[in-house]
């Protein structure tokens, strides 16, 4: 049997992710540091109360596994919604330490498991403000294109062992998530929440938000032998953002 590690796996996209991989025939482990939310997972999963920024935490959790086949590092935070000079410097700092530093801790812990296995993949969660700037989203926008540089660099150092690592940038996700920051824009923005859906929605081929299934399916496919060979890729789960927001 296969086994799998996802990161904020309790919950939205992470908790879609395990149910899928569980689908696929995947031992599945997950780490949240939302205890209620751990609580509801299945009983057949391996679950960890850890927060992604503790090194010491993600350390224990992750080293004693031995067998890893998949790594999901999907943890991430929207962070403040607000002008760069409104920004507070504590805001930018929590909203990049769990949406990079955070993802840099699991593949840290991981990625000796699969070297000694000789295999593996590992799967980044960016997000499309991984490939467009995003107005008022700037600690947000700045972590997710850093993701993409880490997994650039990963795909590099580990492909001599047999490992690949990709990203996925989701779009805009139909969730509680999405729904906070559609409010904090339509307040920063002076417009209604309804207006900020459009926005959103409307740059977009599909004229649609996506699902977290939509998420998790991608990543079933990226950590299967069927993706032998994809590698170095960032790949957008978004219904084809061609920008951000058609107004700005």
């Amino acid at each position: 049997m296969k086994h799998v590690l996802i990161t904020a796996g309790a919950s939205g996209i992470g908790r879609a992710m395990g149910e899928a991989f569980d689908a696929a025939g995947y031992a599945v482990a997950v780490t949240d540091a939302d205890a209620a939310a751990l609580s509801s997972c299945p009983d057949h999963w391996a679950c960890y109360e850890a927060d992604v920024t503790d090194e010491a935490a993600m350390r224990d959790v992750i080293a004693p596994m031995g067998a890893l086949d998949v790594l999901c590092a999907n943890a991430g935070i929207a962070g403040p919604t607000s002008l760069v000079e409104e920004t507070d410097l504590s805001d930018w700092k929590k909203c990049v330490s769990v949406n990079l530093e955070g993802a840099f801790l699991a593949c840290k812990y991981a990625v000796p498991a699969m070297k000694a296995a000789g295999r593996g993949s590992v799967i980044l969660t960016s997000s499309t403000a991984g490939l467009y700037g995003y107005p008022n989203r700037a600690p947000y926008a700045a972590a997710k294109w850093g993701i993409i540089g880490l997994m650039k660099t990963l795909a590099m150092e580990l492909g001599p062992s047999g490992i690949r690592a990709n990203a996925i940038c989701p779009g805009a996700v139909e969730g509680p998530r999405m729904e906070g920051v559609l409010k904090r824009e339509a307040l920063a923005k002076g417009m209604t929440r309804d207006q900020v859906y459009q926005g959103y929605a409307g740059g977009t081929s599909l004229r649609r938000f996506v699902e977290a299934r939509d998420i998790a399916d991608m990543a079933v496919f990226l950590g299967s032998d069927a993706a032998r060979s994809v590698s170095g890729q960032v790949i957008a789960v978004d219904g084809h953002t061609e920008n951000p927001d058609p107004r700005l």
